[in-house]
């Protein structure tokens, strides 16, 4: 779920893929449905079937979409642009992911922490798993408090794997990126559990994702040579190809999602106005609307599908939702990235230590 490929104001910036914050916005748009599906519903998918039936069935698979997401968009800022080789290119890395992710998400844990504390999940030990942003790493912190956020650390795990690797040269981050494909592509061929969602696979489906959207950057010549009707073929086959025992995290990583990505970035639409808003707000999206839920489980109950009742429902949801995140974006996410950076430029100024700030902040959108 991280970040937009461009750096205001620096020119050695590198193109904004905005067509990929368009698909962000979506996919966040489509976890969140998805979650209210869960909370209120039962048999949703085989209420509706066809496309919609397969949205409620298998939109978790979504938070792997932003994993790709992210890996190309990281190889485009920093394998394309600017280098991470020194101690202070490092550090304004570090500082620029920690001001775009953890404003927003100490905020709202500190929010659901005073609404929901009492849940039996949420003791103090997952706290301090959710305040140092290691819920998904640590066995079973993922399900207390803002339970989506466990993605966050994983996006933190991918930043810090890669960081690593390019700090040796952009040919280390290629080999780390197959070795890391390749052991994950067997250890769910052989060990993956079919259905899901699994908890166990959530740390190991993120760094899958991440790393392959590495490796289409980098092949990205060959792969826009692709006919358009191979690239629908291919999304379709991964979305719905029954793969029996085998985790469906094999079809959907290696060959539905990133044709998906490919196939957005041909299509114009995706950076429409509207899409680019949803973008925007795809991190807040993702981070207000479980404790959202919450409160509308705890006001409402579950409830029977109807047409009508879900139609009213989920529109309800999305408007209090799309207008937490705006809200998020304006007094949260943006202030906070503003300060941080700050905080960051006053201690270590430029003129001091030398080189420049901006191209190591790039990659500062939405999450």
């Amino acid at each position: 779920m991280e970040p937009r490929a461009d750096i205001p104001g620096n020119a050695s910036a590198v193109p904004r893929l905005a067509r990929l914050d368009g698909l962000r916005g979506i996919a966040a748009c489509v976890v969140a449905g998805y979650h209210l599906q869960i909370f209120f519903y039962n048999g949703l998918s085989d209420f509706f079937g066809g496309v919609a039936g397969w949205f409620f069935r298998w939109g978790w698979t979504f938070v792997d979409l932003f994993f790709l997401i992210s890996g190309y968009i990281f190889a485009h800022v920093y394998r394309g642009g600017a280098d991470l080789r020194t101690a202070r290119q490092f550090g304004d890395f570090a500082v620029a992911r920690v001001a775009r992710l953890y404003p927003l998400h100490l905020t709202m844990l500190l929010i659901v922490a005073v609404l929901d504390w009492g849940r039996p999940e949420n003791t103090f030990p997952i706290f301090l798993c959710h305040l140092f942003m290691l819920q998904g790493i640590v066995p079973g912190a993922d399900s207390g408090f803002v339970g989506p956020s466990w993605s966050i650390s994983v996006e933190i795990l991918c930043y810090f794997l890669f960081a690593l690797a390019a700090g040796s040269g952009k040919r280390a981050v290629t080999w780390v990126s197959v070795a890391l494909v390749a052991l994950i592509v067997a250890k769910l061929a052989l060990l993956g559990l079919p259905g899901g969602p699994w908890g166990a696979d959530y740390l190991i489906g993120g760094v899958l994702g991440f790393f392959i959207g590495q490796l289409m950057w980098q092949h990205r010549a060959i792969l826009a040579r692709v006919p358009t009707i191979v690239l629908v073929l291919t999304l379709a086959t991964g979305a719905t190809i029954n793969v029996g025992s085998y985790s469906p995290l094999l079809p959907l990583d290696l060959l539905a999602w990133p044709s998906a990505l490919l196939l957005v970035l041909r299509i114009r639409t995706f950076e429409a106005r509207p899409l680019l808003w949803l973008g925007d707000r795809s991190y807040g999206i993702y981070l207000v609307h479980y404790p959202v839920l919450n409160l509308f489980f705890a006001a409402l109950g579950k409830s029977h599908a109807s047409w009508m009742g879900v139609i009213a429902l989920y529109a309800t949801f999305s408007i209090v939702v799309l207008a937490l995140a705006n809200v998020a974006l304006h007094l949260v996410e943006r202030p906070g990235r503003r300060a941080v950076r700050a905080a960051w430029a006053k201690r270590y100024p430029v003129t001091a230590l030398g080189g420049a700030v901006a191209p190591y902040q790039a990659a500062d959108g939405n999450s």
